[in-house]
């Protein structure tokens, strides 16, 4: 009988552990955490560094181990004086998308995407709101702007719609500090205009 009780017990505490996990919010909603501003930059900076934003918004010139982060152009997203050769879309047939040498420019079945300039300069993120970066990142709108086109791929916004508000706030500050590149990026281009 008491072995029966412990059971039950134990079953039904495990039980309300895993209810509450489930039914407890997602990452992105949260109590509000007041940070100051210099410890809201470091979040964002070790977020930056450790979610990859180089990977795509920063061209790359070629080193001795491979691809290297362009630092002159860090975060300005795919240089709009940047030569581009004609691609070879019939790899695509096969599966296959293509990326620029420098990573920031990508074909697939949606046409040709451009990296975005994520720096602090006015052609980057220097005049955008933390609203604008909020919507950018949790509903995928280019720009941040409300009736703005879907960001495309190769960004993963969908991924990183789950962090918290805090880490959202965090990286937009760090790349609010970041040195402004002056770039326009290109708009995208469909398959047709390749």
């Amino acid at each position: 009988m008491k072995k029966a009780f412990l059971i039950l017990t134990s079953l039904a505490g495990m039980v309300s552990i895993a209810l509450i996990a489930c039914t407890s919010g997602s990452a992105k909603t949260e109590n509000p955490v007041v940070i100051s501003q210099d410890s809201l930059v470091k979040r964002g900076s070790y977020l930056v560094n450790s979610i990859g934003c180089d990977d795509c918004h920063s061209p790359k010139k070629m080193g001795p181990q491979g691809p290297e982060i362009d630092m002159e152009h860090r975060f300005s997203g795919h240089l709009a004086n940047s030569p581009m050769g004609k691609p070879n879309t019939s790899v695509m047939k096969d599966g296959y998308v293509l990326f620029a040498m420098d990573l920031t420019s990508a074909i697939g079945p949606w046409g040709q995407s451009y990296s975005a300039n994520i720096s602090s300069d006015e052609t980057g993120i220097g005049n955008w709101s933390e609203e604008q970066f909020m919507r950018a990142i949790r509903e995928g709108k280019s720009k941040g702007m409300k009736e703005g086109r879907p960001l495309l791929p190769p960004m993963p916004w969908f991924v990183y719609k789950n962090l918290s508000d805090t880490d959202l706030k965090a990286i937009f500050a760090f790349l609010k500090t970041t040195t402004p590149v002056h770039n326009v990026v290109p708009g995208p281009k469909s398959l047709k205009e390749l």
